[in-house]
């Protein structure tokens, strides 16, 4: 594997790990050259992995939009670079389980998987995702979605 700082082809496996059921291998890497550190994934190539749009459309699942959508939703939160991967990975394994043989989930059901893993993880995060996919049309449907995520039930101290 090559080292994305010097370009050596020189590394050690430092750590491996099967993600998505088993579906593909995490591996922590060291360049023996110059010491960084970096991750690759190994995955079996097969029949693609889609994504249904709300009009039919079917596109291949973009892991970068999700990796970008929850990493706005966490800006300035703090969480670790560590933990947002293994949300983006749980993520990902979720939505290829629950896609079974068909190898498509709809945008709705990613959509509402993401929300999930963010409510967990991260109130605050959960309603900047929330706001931008579900389309807040007005200032009651947002308080409406603070208020269930918990943010209605906390009285606020001086």
């Amino acid at each position: 594997m090559r080292c994305p700082f010097c370009a050596s082809m020189n590394d050690k496996v430092l750590e491996s790990r099967t993600m998505a059921n088993g579906e593909s291998i995490r591996r922590r890497r060291e360049c023996t050259n110059c010491g960084y550190r970096f991750t690759s994934y190994e995955r079996v190539e097969e029949k693609p992995f889609r994504v249904v749009k709300k009009d039919g459309r079917r596109e291949l699942f973009n892991r970068q939009k999700i990796e970008k959508g929850v990493e706005r939703a966490l800006e300035k939160r703090p969480v670790s670079a560590e933990t947002i991967e293994n949300l983006i990975n749980e993520i990902e394994s979720e939505a290829v389980l629950r896609s079974k043989s068909a190898r498509e989930i709809s945008t709705t059901d990613l959509g509402e998987l993401v929300l999930s893993k963010l409510f967990v993880l991260d109130k605050v995060a959960y309603i900047r995702f929330a706001s931008v996919y579900r389309h807040f049309e007005n200032i009651d449907e947002f308080i409406a979605e603070v208020k269930s995520a918990g943010g209605g039930k906390r009285k606020r101290s001086k």
